[in-house]
């Protein structure tokens, strides 16, 4: 479909918003100062998207972000250590004592545990669309592209997950997919996410089947799958492999990134309209479509949240311009959520 925003596509923009680089791990001095991150009325996950992109690299901001939201964690019901090693962790009194790593003990003199894959609660796969139409924004100068928005959400959203010791993976496409990491549940692991979700850029075309249906090899037992696209894309195929996740056993949640300038039609007199992915164009009088475009808009996002709670799967759809915390409360905290 066009590109549902009365802009003229002279503004659209062709790329995406610089400075996402995996760059300084030490929070600016200006977010330390003037925006603390776990208390107090300016935290970071409040604040206007654009504005907390601004801030510092897609490490310094995702964490400030999470830590701004969580108010704690929750340790896992269903211990064990019979899977894959993950990481080490400081021994706590109670922990048995034929996981302490005895010849860690005698190199730094204090007591470590081994942690395994099985400690986690679940096994998560965030999976995010990159295609051609994610890249756009109704108003660049003052707000996230789709995809800037959806690629911090993304990290913030594995972030909570790894916080909570659950495994978390990562695919992104667009016609094809170009990257995937299995779930795992280390900070090395953490920081692989930080550079695949720094280095990935927004494609052409879409084709969200292949991605999804590449889901069920790296879960192997029931878990959650976070499908994180525009929908703009071929329903009919989504839907089945949706649908397939879900008869797996796997918890889905979507959440639908929309742009505010793509819920109504306005602009001036006349406009042309292109799609980003396939380059068809239009031009039309937006006063003349407007009623018509609401309508079709409305129906569409109604289509989606009906097919999609029909098979039990989660739906939010999710603004550009709402702040990252709601964003994660949409998802996490509301009924059906995943927190």
């Amino acid at each position: 479909m066009p590109t549902p925003a009365a802009v003229p596509i002279s503004d659209v923009p062709r790329g995406i918003h610089p400075g996402l680089a995996l760059t300084s791990r030490v929070i600016p001095r200006y977010v330390d100062a003037r925006m603390p991150t776990t208390h107090g009325a300016a935290r970071l996950d409040l604040l206007d998207p654009f504005e907390v992109a601004r801030l510092g690299g897609l490490e310094v901001v995702t964490e400030g972000l999470v830590d701004g939201f969580l108010a704690g964690l929750h340790r896992s019901r269903r211990r064990g250590f019979s899977v894959e090693f993950a990481e080490h962790r400081m021994y706590q009194p109670g922990d048995e004592l034929r996981y302490v790593d005895w010849k860690l003990l005698g190199r730094k003199d204090r007591l470590y545990v081994k942690q395994f894959e099985e400690e986690t609660n679940l096994r998560a796969m965030v999976v995010l669309d990159t295609s051609g139409s994610m890249a756009w924004s109704g108003a660049p100068a003052e707000r996230l592209s789709k995809f800037e928005y959806a690629r911090r959400l993304a990290a913030a959203l594995a972030l909570v997950l790894l916080r909570q010791r659950d495994a978390t993976g990562l695919v992104a496409f667009d016609d094809t997919v170009h990257a995937s990491l299995p779930p795992r549940v280390s900070r090395a692991h953490w920081l692989r996410i930080l550079t695949t979700l720094a280095g990935v850029v927004p494609g052409r075309l879409t084709a969200a089947a292949p991605a999804l249906n590449g889901v069920v090899e790296k879960l192997r037992r029931r878990g959650l799958v976070v499908f994180i696209s525009d929908l703009l894309l071929d329903q009919a195929p989504t839907l089945h492999a949706l649908k397939f996740l879900r008869h797996r056993g796997h918890a889905v949640l979507v959440l639908h990134i929309l742009d505010p300038a793509e819920l109504e039609l306005e602009g001036p007199a006349e406009v042309r309209f292109e799609d980003p992915e396939t380059a068809a164009a239009v031009v039309l009088r937006p006063r003349d479509w407007a009623e018509v475009y609401l309508r079709t808009v409305g129906g569409v996002l109604s289509g989606w949240r009906q097919a999609l709670r029909r098979e039990g799967i989660q739906y939010h759809a999710i603004s550009t311009d709402l702040p990252f915390g709601r964003a994660l409360r949409e998802a996490l905290v509301r009924p059906g959520g995943i927190a």
